[in-house]
């Protein structure tokens, strides 16, 4: 079936075709009776007219599409944070194309190509280990991307990023403050730098504080998370853990060992006290509150739309890099 046109509508309405554009347009400066502009819209909807978006992009250089790569949808904050860029891009007039790498860096390169193919005016991306040159091609050419959530050491990228050493070494200093007998962190084994970030306030804020107490790392590769952390927190607690706090990375990381917890009877705020690092929907399940760190999400996705809209519309070879502070939300899983 042929797309119905512009001309179409023209041709129906006996009027011009730049009459039409005029009025689907919303165009201003124009003496076009209200009778005609409703005809029109009468029209377009009756043979079932949509706008031709390449030939759009041809005529302004621009197609109001955004792309978007986060590491994993399925995550709570991944999904959460592409909602909120997606409100703040339509209030913008752009639409976002969303893909996930699943922390695969081939993945991301692909998905930086189809975007790249698709037109889009410019792209958020959570950025995987093993991106760097990816990124620094798109650099080079002047293409407008901004990072949220994290960032690559050596590549001079824009991004909104959140205080993850700060956070994690004052919400330890938080655990400090009620002196436990072993303190256990839990994250990945990775090079990502905002997740070493975390870990090293965790490290931090115990060696600062000069207090005696067992420290324990317990690090997780990306597969297979369940059954490592089961594992390693079963030799990292033994039967009965006294006095212990644990200290999740990630929602993900805390969601596995909460199930641990629950398996083995091993109660909370009881027996080990609980922070983890992000929330999410899950921790409802939990018969005790977490306590968590709350990231400033909306904040952060305005803050990512209106940076890339600024590339867009001029570019800056200076990458501007903006830094927001994350939340400690205190419930019961702390004693």
């Amino acid at each position: 079936m042929k797309r119905a046109s512009i001309k179409d509508i023209a041709r129906i309405a006996g009027v011009s075709v730049a009459t039409v554009s005029y009025v689907l347009n919303k165009k201003e400066g124009q003496r076009i009776s209200e009778d005609t502009k409703r005809k029109i819209f009468e029209i377009a909807e009756t043979i079932n007219y949509t706008p031709n978006r390449i030939a759009r992009s041809l005529q302004n250089n621009k197609s109001k599409l955004l792309g978007l790569i986060v590491a994993d949808i399925s995550n709570d904050f991944y999904s959460s944070i592409a909602r909120h860029l997606e409100d703040k891009a339509l209030k913008l007039g752009y639409t976002l194309i969303i893909g996930s790498s699943d922390e695969n860096a081939d993945k991301f390169g692909k998905l930086i190509e189809l975007f790249s193919q698709q037109q889009v005016d410019g792209m958020i991306v959570a950025p995987v280990a093993g991106a760097e040159s990816i990124l620094q091609k798109l650099m080079e050419k002047n293409y407008p991307l901004v990072t949220i959530d994290r960032y690559l050491k050596g590549v001079n990228v824009p991004g909104i990023i959140l205080n993850n050493r700060e956070i994690a070494e004052s919400t330890t200093n938080f655990l400090m403050e009620k002196d436990f007998d072993q303190m256990i962190y839990v994250g990945y084994d990775t090079k990502l730098p905002h997740l070493l970030d975390r870990q090293q306030g965790f490290e931090a804020s115990i060696s600062e504080s000069g207090k005696s107490v067992l420290v324990k790392n317990i690090l997780v590769g990306l597969e297979n998370i369940t059954d490592e952390i089961q594992k390693k927190l079963k030799d990292a607690l033994g039967k009965k853990p006294k006095n212990t706090a644990l200290y999740f990375s990630s929602n993900k990381l805390a969601i596995a060992g909460l199930a641990y917890l629950i398996k083995n009877s091993i109660k909370v705020p009881e027996d080990v006290s609980v922070i983890a690092f992000d929330e999410t929907d899950a921790y409802k399940l939990f018969p005790v509150e977490i306590t968590y760190v709350k990231q400033p999400l909306e904040e952060m996705a305005d803050e990512a739309v209106e940076l890339l809209n600024m590339q867009i519309n001029n570019y800056s070879t200076t990458a501007k890099k903006i830094t927001l502070s994350g939340k400690l939300i205190i419930h019961n899983s702390t004693k």
